[in-house]
């Protein structure tokens, strides 16, 4: 029994420190060595941070946007016109986004009330953006 068990000993002498080896080799390649690879993996962690910190509280300009949107269903293009136009007057960083929220409302009015119709809500706020989104959508 003795000159087995040394046997297998001498087996597992042999064996084992060619597995441990092999697998730390292999787990070594597995790791990105590189300075880069890892600030880049910071970078993507920061961002997702950044991109969930931003999911959490919308931009002012989207909370507009889609409060004039729901407005305009309600009642009409004109009311939403007209408070979009308050809205830049009361808040003027606003002011650059007054294209853009005045073109989706303007593409929303064609979609709920034709081009025609939508066309006739048109008023010179935001530089005629919302006539310029009912006839870009028309």
């Amino acid at each position: 029994m003795t000159h087995t068990a040394r046997r297998i000993g001498r087996s597992l002498a042999l064996v084992l420190p060619v597995v441990m080896v092999l697998s730390g080799t292999l787990a070594v390649t597995r790791v990105s060595w590189s300075a880069q690879g890892s600030e880049s993996q910071l970078l993507t962690a920061a961002s997702e941070t950044s991109l969930s910190k931003q999911a959490v509280a919308p931009a002012p300009q989207d909370v507009l946007r889609d409060k004039l949107l729901l407005e305009m269903r309600e009642k009409d293009p004109g009311v939403a016109l007209t408070e979009l136009q308050r809205a830049v007057e009361g808040r003027p960083s606003l002011a650059r986004h007054c294209m853009s929220i005045a073109k989706a409302l303007g593409k929303a009015a064609v979609e709920q009330y034709g081009p025609t119709r939508a066309h006739r809500f048109s008023r010179p706020v935001c530089d005629t953006s919302f006539a310029s989104g009912v006839a870009q959508f028309s």
